[in-house]
This record gives structure tokens, sequence and C-alpha cells, in this order.
């Protein structure tokens, strides 16, 4: 069984009727659900996943007055809650694990992802926040949010960077994710260079598959479910997942190179098929200036290309 449907079935067949006895007063006041840090979050959790941090358990988001209020009340009646559930043991909370479950305060949630306790306002505010810090903020599912706040802040989010920053950000990757596999690579290959040569071909991979999420409007999760998260995504999704997982298994440098030529020339063609470039260029980077100047603001336009 997967995580989160362990945690929603606990909610509704353990914690929910129970709060409606200890808690009702105010159960119309509490977002419930689960997302933030942890694989299950994202439904990516397995057998090994079991160890830490993984097992029956919920977040309860509440406003700050609400917080202030009751939180302590609705902690110690979530404590009371059994351990275990379903033949699954209870939670091992980590070193690190802390804070995933139970009661929390909304802006506290989400200023630990995205560093601040609301969406972001301004294009600069959006452009410095990690992709995968996003990823985490609205991943996961809502069970139920009478109040909606919690949900307003998470929906604001679930749309995506404003479209400026988007495009500041492919413009961005295009840049490195050529530097990096078309360019790069092959030169290090001739000078013999192993170590910069792998740099330069996991630099290429993870820029391209943020490349690739980018082009989706999802933003790019945590990098240890990255690749796997390519199926997700209707364009290029399973093709770039199958090159990369060529390029891993390929020991040949020199058809390393003509791979990653390969995909950076899908990559093109998906640009300029999107809409996003109409330079004939074969080389990735030339590409990123074009994207860019598609950019309606002239200050985040006039950033340099490489940044973002």
């Amino acid at each position: 069984m997967k995580g989160l449907e362990l945690c929603e079935r606990y909610f509704r067949q353990i914690a929910l009727p129970f709060f409606e006895k200890d808690c009702g007063s105010f159960l119309d006041r509490m977002a419930i659900g689960l997302a933030g840090d942890g694989s299950e979050c994202f439904g990516y959790d397995d057998e090994i996943s079991r160890d830490h941090d993984w097992g029956p358990g919920f977040c309860i988001w509440l406003s700050r007055d609400v917080f202030d209020t009751f939180g302590k009340k609705i902690q110690a009646a979530y404590n009371k809650l059994p351990e275990s559930f379903d033949g699954f043991v209870a939670r091992r909370t980590s070193q690190w694990g802390g804070g995933r479950v139970g009661v929390l305060e909304i802006g506290t949630f989400y200023r630990r992802f995205v560093g601040m306790d609301s969406a972001p306002q301004t294009l600069k505010q959006w452009l410095i926040i990690p992709e995968n810090a996003l990823a985490a903020a609205v991943n996961g599912k809502v069970f139920q949010d009478p109040p909606g706040e919690f949900s307003a802040i998470r929906d604001a989010l679930k749309a995506f960077y404003p479209e400026d920053v988007r495009l500041k950000k492919i413009a961005a990757r295009c840049m490195t994710t050529g530097q990096a596999g078309q360019y790069n690579f092959p030169r290090c290959v001739k000078r013999n260079d192993l170590y910069a040569a792998q740099h330069a071909e996991f630099k290429f991979m993870e820029d391209a598959i943020s490349l690739l999420f980018l082009l989706n409007k999802r933003y790019t999760p945590f990098y240890k479910w990255s690749h796997r998260a390519l199926h997700e995504l209707p364009i290029m999704g399973n093709y770039a997942h199958g090159k990369i997982l060529g390029l891993l298994h390929t020991r040949d440098l020199h058809l390393k190179a003509d791979q990653m030529e390969s995909l950076s020339l899908k990559l093109i063609d998906t640009l300029k098929r999107l809409g996003l470039s109409d330079s004939n260029s074969d080389f990735l980077p030339d590409h990123g200036p074009v994207v860019q100047g598609r950019i309606w603001d002239p200050e985040l336009r006039g950033y340099d290309v490489w940044v973002g």
C-alpha cells in the first residue's frame, strides 16, 4: 500500500470519528491532509521507504489565530490516536524527519518550503525559490479544508510560475544544458578528463530534466525522484526517460556524446513546436536568448541569460 493512501484511510477511519467527538467544535477550522517532505507525498514510496518517517499520520494545518488558541489542544488530541493502523506500525521519526505530521501553522508550513507564508507576490520572489521546494509544497493531497486558507495558497503555487519567470528559467536551462552536453562533454572526452566529462554528463541530464519540467509547467522534484517522474510528463517525458536511461547504460564516451546531441536536438524541436524559439540553430544555447526575448517584463528580460 502507498503511504498517502494509508494516511488518508487512517484519517477517515480512525482520526475523523475521534476528532468529531473530541474536537468537533473546531473541526471545521482545520485543513487536513498530507504534503511536504517524504516520498509518500509524491507517491514514490516503496518497501525501502518504510524504514523511517513513513506510516500512519497526517498534517493538520491551522491559521495563526486558531493555532495560537487551540493548537496545543488539537495536538494533544492527535497524540491520543493509535500509532499503528491496518497492520502498519507507528512512524519512526528520523533525526531530520520532525514536523512532517501533526499540528502545523499554515504560514510556518509554507515558509519551510518557499520562504514566505503565502504565495510569492513578485517575479523576483518566484525566481529565487528552488524548484524542488515548490514541488514539495504542492505535492500530496488535502483530505479536507473547510476554511480554505491552506488550499488557497496551495492553489496559487500549483498554478505554476508566472510566464515571464518560466521563460527566464527555460532560457537559463537552454544555456546550461547545451553547454554541459553539446559543448563541454565532448571537449572533456578529447582531453581524457574523465571527472569533468562525467560531471558534464550529469549536469546535462539534471538540467535537461529541469527544462522538461518547465516545458510541462510542472515543478521538478528532489533529484532522487526527478528521473522517474519524467513518466508523468506529457511533453517528451517518456522519450527523455528512455534517452537518459540509455546514457546511464552506455560506456562508450563517443556514443554518449551522440546521445546527448540527439536529446538536445529533440529539445530544440520541442521549443520550436511550442512557439518558444524560432532559431534554426542546432546548438541549444543559441535558443536561450531567443526564449528570453519573449519575456514581457523589461527588468527580467535584461537579466543575464544564464541566470534562472
